[in-house]
């Protein structure tokens, strides 16, 4: 299994005083009136604790964590974070996205370029992706199970992740499907400006319920894939069919809305913790969770688009 799975990314923000936060995935709702916008009604951010119709600051100082009676209001109690090295800032997340992605990019092309697909190479590059796939999964695992975040250990995710992406999108665009590289990338930023324009403008609500609905949705979709890759191995042949034909554009389809889901719910973590006072490194983690949700997508992209492109082709 790639290591570009979301599900193996959902860790929350930590608490202020070090402790791992409750998971990002997992919010908090008391139920939402009718007609009430996901960041007003929707319910309590992230790791936050209850009592009654109140929440508690998760990143207050343990003297000052009080409930707040509004959501609307700004969270009560002084900042952990903002006592150390600040409060985390949608800027922060902007900053830390835009570098873990820009080194995916970087080795990506670096990859495309420097590992040769002719005859005489091909093995050596496969073999290589092969490699730099199974670490970045391996590094996305220890990073997930991480008290706190790690710059060091992101970006080495990001660096291997891109060697991966870097040969199998050449390899994908010399021998199976020309020009969907290109397509796929269109479609994968589209796919997230369309999910960030719905959630801005609450057409997406984030509650309890949506939360249970895409992890369960992605644990079957895990299964199916782990099912898939077995019969494929041990029986020969296409497996389950989800790799051609109708049946695999309409596994990769979900696989691309799953994906959307999940960048609702990063979405909210961000949310949640720029409200609430995060401390600045967990940009980090938001950085992490976003590149990985948007690698899943984009390799269900070019999945569907070189099946449509060997169907066009029979």
């Amino acid at each position: 299994m790639k290591s570009s799975n979301p599900v193996f990314s959902r860790r929350g923000f930590a608490r202020a005083d070090g402790r791992a936060g409750r998971g990002a995935r997992q919010p908090r709702t008391l139920g939402t009136p009718v007609g009430s916008p996901v960041g007003v009604s929707v319910g309590h951010p992230v790791g936050a604790e209850s009592y009654g119709p109140h929440t508690v600051n998760p990143y207050a100082d343990d003297g000052s964590r009080s409930p707040r009676l509004s959501k609307d209001a700004p969270p009560r109690g002084r900042s952990h974070a903002g006592t150390a090295d600040g409060a985390m800032t949608i800027d922060d997340v902007v900053a830390r996205s835009a570098l873990t992605l820009g080194t995916v990019a970087l080795t990506a092309v670096l990859s495309w370029v420097l590992l040769p697909l002719h005859d005489a190479g091909v093995g050596r590059s496969y073999g290589t992706a092969a490699g730099a796939g199974l670490l970045a999964f391996a590094l996305s695992l220890v990073q997930s199970f991480r008290r706190e975040p790690s710059p060091a250990l992101i970006l080495a995710y990001a660096a291997f992740e891109g060697v991966f992406l870097g040969v199998i999108s050449h390899a994908t665009s010399t021998y199976i499907a020309p020009g969907a590289v290109v397509q796929a990338v269109l479609g994968t930023l589209t796919v997230f400006a369309g999910v960030l324009i719905a959630y801005r403008v609450r057409w997406i609500r984030v509650t309890r319920r949506f939360h249970g609905f895409v992890m369960a949705s992605a644990l079957g979709f895990l299964l199916l894939m782990v099912v898939d890759l077995t019969a494929s191995v041990f029986g020969g042949g296409d497996g389950l069919g989800f790799d051609s034909g109708v049946l695999g554009v309409l596994f990769g389809a979900v696989g691309i809305v799953l994906g959307a889901c999940f960048l609702a719910l990063d979405f909210r973590q961000v949310e949640d913790g720029v409200t609430y006072g995060a401390p600045r490194k967990e940009a980090w983690l938001a950085a992490f969770g976003l590149t990985v949700t948007l690698v899943w997508i984009y390799l269900e992209a070019l999945r569907v688009l070189s099946i449509l492109t060997q169907q066009g082709e029979d």
